[in-house]
């Protein structure tokens, strides 16, 4: 009795302990532009594994960062998505007057065909879809929750915050399911 007992111990230890590291591909993330001296750098979304990371000097392709554009009093002009993976990346599907008809227009979202891709995705604001291609050629949607800037005490630029829900289509296809 005493083995049995040990080996369903054993047992029950090692499946609880083992931990898939699963790709997601879809969710709701809140990404910015903490500086974290010396590296002033973003933490942003890298897509293809779904998971918030910070992207040190650049350093990782299809992590989608959010970049404020300011005046030299740190007055916020606009909020852009950058991505070094030397591609144009991004394209707005539609701006939207309220928060249900950019919910109805990211869930009626279920295939593209414009190639009208660009490097920035420039003036986010709240209430936009936007499609996005990874270096591989994989897509996602993304729909923008919100957005928040402030100037902070210490930080070389103003703070910058956007809030999405997003979508990965990693099958290469332009249909979303």
């Amino acid at each position: 009795m005493k083995t049995v007992s040990t080996i369903l111990l054993v047992v029950a230890l090692t499946v609880t302990g083992c931990k898939k590291d699963e790709n997601k591909n879809s969710g709701t993330i809140t990404i910015d532009n903490t500086a974290s001296p010396p590296n002033y750098t973003a933490f942003g979304l890298h897509v293809p594994s779904g998971k918030k990371v910070e992207d040190v000097n650049n350093s990782q392709p299809d992590v989608i960062k959010i970049l404020p554009d300011f005046d030299v009093d740190y007055t916020v002009r606009k909020l852009y998505f950058a991505c070094n993976n030397f591609n144009n990346s991004f394209i707005k599907y539609g701006q939207y007057g309220n928060e249900n008809s950019a919910i109805q227009a990211f869930n009626n979202l279920k295939s593209f065909s414009n190639n009208n891709w660009k490097a920035l995705g420039d003036s986010i604001k709240p209430h936009q879809v936007w499609l996005f291609i990874t270096s591989d050629e994989k897509y996602a949607k993304i729909r923008i929750i919100s957005t928040f800037t402030e100037t902070r005490t210490g930080m070389p630029f103003p703070f910058a915050e956007c809030t999405f829900e997003w979508i990965y289509q990693p099958d290469g296809t332009q249909t979303f399911q």
